[in-house]
């Protein structure tokens, strides 16, 4: 079964019964009198089948940590209860529509500023990039998304992620000037998805990194890890002996439609049957591990975790966990959305001018 799918996963269904023997051009193809592409069929792609599976496992892994900011860890969907008001915020935020924040649409055309077409297969880090853009148009979460470089968390840049305080500090501007609520400036941080992409190997995993990975899922900050076999897309979620519990993609359902201010029918958001397993030897070496940490005190705790479970203890580590910024590396700009002039009486500020005055005072 996972051979056809394997086969399938390169290719886009509609016209699927036309398009699945031509070959892989840029040329335009001529049907009837219209003119196709060969790639994505018709003028755009009405299916994200085929090439949406990576896309749809970085929506699971924000649409988790958006559950631990606004609801918390230990909340719970049940089918026939009543849900509350945040969760249903949280869903309108992943309907497939061009306006809703983290929809395929958006992740597909923000991904074309990281080299993908849309229509084009992602990796686990080019899905955390588009994840990580995508969270600054994100006000009513206000995450942060940080994703690692080079196998290293450098705690001193996540500090940086945060210092909406210095509005405040320098005396610069009044919080009715200030882009950020008011929850935001009365908090040095901000909730954080960590996400640290890794090449655990060439061809396959290592061997040695294997009780490593399962100490990340013990982790209470774990929000799971990206990753599958090759344009095989998985969310892992834990593990048990020797095999890893994932949730599949790739079952295709239609969209849901949801009118303005009314609930979302949510049945098809989750798992119509039981969590997938498989061994942890025939995992893709290409990963992305995440963690969701609500508050500082949460980061220090998985700070003292990775030091203790897997630096000291592990011969060979998955990544590095270091305090400052390394000094041969390019100085670090925390990201920030582009400038929106906004008009009204009184004081304006921006968001780069008031991102300007971060850096000024850094």
């Amino acid at each position: 079964m996972e051979a056809v799918l394997a086969k399938y996963e390169n290719q886009i269904n509609v016209f699927s019964e036309y398009l699945e023997d031509l070959p892989d051009t840029d040329e335009p193809v001529w049907i009837l009198g219209e003119c196709y592409n060969a790639k994505t069929g018709g003028t755009g792609p009405s299916s994200d089948a085929g090439w949406g599976c990576m896309l749809r496992c970085g929506q699971m892994i924000l649409a988790q940590a958006l559950v631990c900011s606004q609801l918390g860890r230990a909340w719970r969907w049940k089918a026939d209860a009543g849900q509350p008001e945040e969760y249903q915020r949280i869903l309108q935020c992943f309907l497939d529509r061009k306006d809703s924040c983290y929809s395929i649409h958006q992740m597909a055309q923000m991904g074309v500023g990281e080299g993908k077409s849309v229509g084009e297969w992602y990796g686990p880090n080019t899905v955390a990039q588009v994840l990580k853009k995508l969270a600054l148009f994100d006000d009513w979460n206000s995450l942060a998304v940080y994703v690692s470089m080079d196998n290293t968390v450098v705690i001193e840049d996540i500090s940086k992620l945060s210092p909406v305080s210095l509005c405040f500090l320098k005396g610069m501007v009044r919080s009715t000037t200030c882009p950020l609520s008011q929850s935001q400036l009365l908090s040095d941080w901000r909730p954080l998805l960590l996400v640290i992409p890794l090449r655990m190997g060439i061809n396959h995993i290592n061997p040695v990194y294997i009780q490593a990975l399962k100490e990340c899922f013990k982790m209470p900050q774990s929000c799971g890890v990206l990753g599958g076999k090759p344009n095989l897309a998985y969310y892992f979620i834990g593990f048990v002996g020797e095999e890893l519990i994932y949730l599949d993609p790739h079952t295709t359902q239609s969209a849901l439609e949801s009118e303005a201010g009314s609930g979302v029918d949510d049945l098809t958001y989750h798992c119509l049957r039981s969590p997938r397993r498989m061994k942890i030897t025939n995992l893709d070496p290409s990963v992305a591990l995440g963690f969701f940490c609500k508050s500082e005190e949460d980061f220090d705790g998985w700070c003292n975790l990775v030091q203790q479970e897997i630096q000291l203890k592990r011969n060979l580590r998955m990544f590095e966990l270091v305090e400052n910024h390394p000094s041969h590396w390019p100085p670090f700009v925390p990201p920030s959305k582009p400038d929106v002039q906004t008009t009204g009486a009184g004081n304006v500020l921006n968001q780069q001018t008031y991102t300007d005055i971060i850096h000024q005072y850094k």
